[in-house]
């Protein structure tokens, strides 16, 4: 984003993650010497900040880099260019041993719960293997300080010594929460935690991470396709098209009147619990173009029903509509926002 939404972000003092103008570009090597002929854009200049014990919803399309956001914050992935600050300390400024006694603050939680979970380990071992590794508590306290975990996570205590394949899929998924809360975190990246589930353990995840949320005070940066989830979860929104951000505000403010064109699009794609009212639907033409090769211009510009010629052409800057409203689109530039 433009260095007017940094400057306006910066003037928040609470604020655990700060991340500026990110950047995660992956080679394309092809030939006989495996030479590096382009680059996949997967994230392209993301900035956003998420205040201490808020949680922050990225939605996007499949593709549009919401997953790669998270584990390169989280130094999963070394970074192209920009900054992850995480109070106060840019991450990928830290050598080795500092990074590693920073790990357990930073946590994800994984889309599918049972790959992510070793099947060799008993539950126990799985919750408690890092708290080891780690010497978060003295080892006559580890047993009861992982059931006390467990059971902050809906877990009982016999469940130990059994194995992944012997639990449901929202079991599981409670194992994962377990193993990420078990380090005493700060930020927790929740990629798609539910989207594996049904919806009514779907609603059971939802409200534990809430409830943790609340006890422990952690915050979330939640990454997920169902809006539904979103709206009741976050408190802020971003809204991610092909590696870039196309607008951010808070959950009231852009679900009330969502700004950009491709927003627009993906919120009138909600299902609305009422038989008699009739949702008008806005279908995106086309296809999400490659990564490796964006459009010119907006990158939406290919799929929008509001293309005007200097789309294809200026890259549209953030624009400011107020109340931390901002949007990346050409449509809001001067006196067409005042048309609106």
């Amino acid at each position: 984003m433009t260095e007017n939404l940094q400057s306006n972000l910066q003037q928040n003092d609470d604020v655990l993650l700060d991340v500026v103008n990110l950047k995660k570009y992956f080679p394309i090597k092809a030939g006989l010497f495996n030479r590096v002929v382009g680059h996949v854009k997967a994230v392209d200049d993301v900035s956003f900040q998420i205040k201490r014990g808020t949680t922050m919803g990225l939605v996007g399309e499949s593709g549009c880099g919401k997953t790669t956001v998270g584990k390169t914050i989280l130094r999963l992935n070394e970074k192209t260019d920009g900054k992850v600050i995480f109070n106060g300390q840019d991450i990928f400024e830290l050598d080795h041993e500092s990074l590693r006694r920073l790990r357990p603050k930073i946590q994800i939680i994984f889309q599918d719960p049972y790959s992510s979970l070793s099947p060799r380990l008993p539950v126990g071992e799985i919750i408690g293997e890092a708290v080891r590794v780690h010497n978060l508590v003295p080892p006559d306290e580890f047993d009861d300080y992982i059931t006390k975990i467990m059971l902050a996570c809906g877990l009982q205590e016999y469940h130990k010594d059994r194995y992944p394949h012997e639990f449901s899929g929202g079991q599981r998924q409670r194992i994962c929460i377990a193993r990420a809360l078990a380090l005493n975190p700060d930020f927790i990246v929740c990629d798609e935690p539910v989207s594996a589930l049904d919806v009514s353990i779907q609603a059971q995840i939802i409200n534990l991470l809430e409830d943790l949320q609340s006890q422990f005070g952690l915050t979330y940066l939640f990454i997920s396709h169902d809006l539904s989830v979103v709206e009741h979860i976050s408190d802020t929104v971003g809204v991610m098209y092909l590696g870039s951000m196309v607008e951010f505000a808070t959950k009231d403010d852009i679900f009330a009147k969502p700004l950009h064109p491709y927003t627009q699009a993906l919120f009138s794609a909600i299902p609305v619990p009422d038989p008699n009212y009739k949702q008008k639907r806005i279908i995106l033409e086309g296809n999400v173009p490659s990564s490796a090769n964006p459009p010119s211009g907006c990158k939406f510009h290919t799929r929008c029903r509001h293309c005007m010629d200097i789309c294809k052409e200026v890259p549209p800057e953030t624009y400011d509509a107020g109340n931390g409203h901002y949007v990346v689109c050409h449509l809001y530039d001067g006196n067409l926002y005042n048309k609106e």
